[in-house]
Parts: C-alpha cells; sequence; structure tokens
C-alpha cells in the first residue's frame, strides 16, 4: 500500500506501508501522517492546505478526526465525504493510474522491484506536474457531478 499527497503546489514523497500491516485509526495517525504525510505536506505546502482524507476506516476514526481537527489549517470531514468514492479523489481518479502506467511497462519481478522502480528510478519524480494540477483543477467539478449523481449514481461520464 502507497501514501502520497498532491496539489498545485507540488506532491509529497511517495510512501510505502509495511507489507501486511493493520491500518488501524492510531496506526494512521503515528506512522502515515506524523512520520510521513504532514511533514512533507508542510515542507510543500506550509500551512496553506486543506486535507482531504477519504472514507477508510482509519481517515475517519473519531481520534483521527479531532487529530486533524487540531493539527491540519483545513481538513473536509469524513462526514462531508462520499463514501466509497474514488471517483472524488485526485490521486484515486487520475495520478496513481498514469503513474501505474509508467511502472509496468515492462514485468515486475517483485515489491522490491515495485519499490526500486518509482523509487530509484524517480518515476514519482519524473511524472509532470502538469498532470497533477489537471487533476486538482478538476476535484471542484467532480465533487459536483457527485452531488447531481443522487443516490449513489455514476458520474464518470460527465467529463
Amino acid at each position: 500500500m502507497v501514501s502520497v499527497a498532491v496539489s498545485t503546489l507540488g506532491c509529497t514523497d511517495i510512501h510505502f506501508l509495511e507489507p501486511g500491516v493493520e491500518v488501524t485509526g492510531e496506526y494512521y495517525r503515528n506512522a502515515v501522517l506524523c512520520n510521513m504525510l504532514l511533514p512533507d505536506i508542510r515542507r510543500v505546502s506550509g500551512d496553506w492546505y486543506i486535507f482531504q482524507p477519504d472514507s477508510a476506516r482509519a481517515h475517519r476514526a473519531r481520534a483521527t478526526v479531532e487529530f486533524l481537527e487540531r493539527e491540519t489549517p483545513q481538513f473536509i470531514s469524513p462526514l462531508l465525504w462520499p463514501p466509497n468514492s474514488p471517483d472524488s479523489n485526485p490521486v484515486d481518479y487520475s495520478v496513481l493510474s498514469i503513474l501505474q502506467e509508467k511502472v509496468y511497462k515492462t514485468r515486475i519481478t517483485d515489491l522490491d522491484d515495485f519499490k526500486h522502480r518509482i523509487r530509484s528510478r524517480t518515476e514519482w519524480a519524473k511524472l509532470d506536474h502538469a498532470v497533477i494540477a489537471a487533476a486538482v483543477r478538476q476535484w471542484c467539478r467532480r465533487l459536483s457531478a457527485c452531488v447531481k449523481a443522487v443516490r449513489g449514481g455514476h458520474f464518470e461520464h460527465c467529463f
């Protein structure tokens, strides 16, 4: 599993979670947010950012929500986020699929090979930031389409 944050200002490093680790609220807060994402986000954006979690159980845990309310300048509460909607997250609806195309051009032998392709060959660093900026710009239109798609309807055709 990977964790990353993107914005029009830049991106965090790509972080790999240990294989098989159970991502509880505590693990997400302590390992992912405190040690990986938030320091990177602050390096890229300073104190000017909106943190957008998805609806994963660890992201919507009460202690995690309280932590994000204290530790981020703004964040979108899981109560305002549509459940099970990867179509609303720029990393999910655009960025990772483009990265996958680059990484999977040739056969991957194992997890270490995969990590090497992303880190050592800097596929993540070589990813054109215009792709990320376009995905972030599309975010408001996608959220509007999601709101208009009542009762869990699909809205992917709106783009």
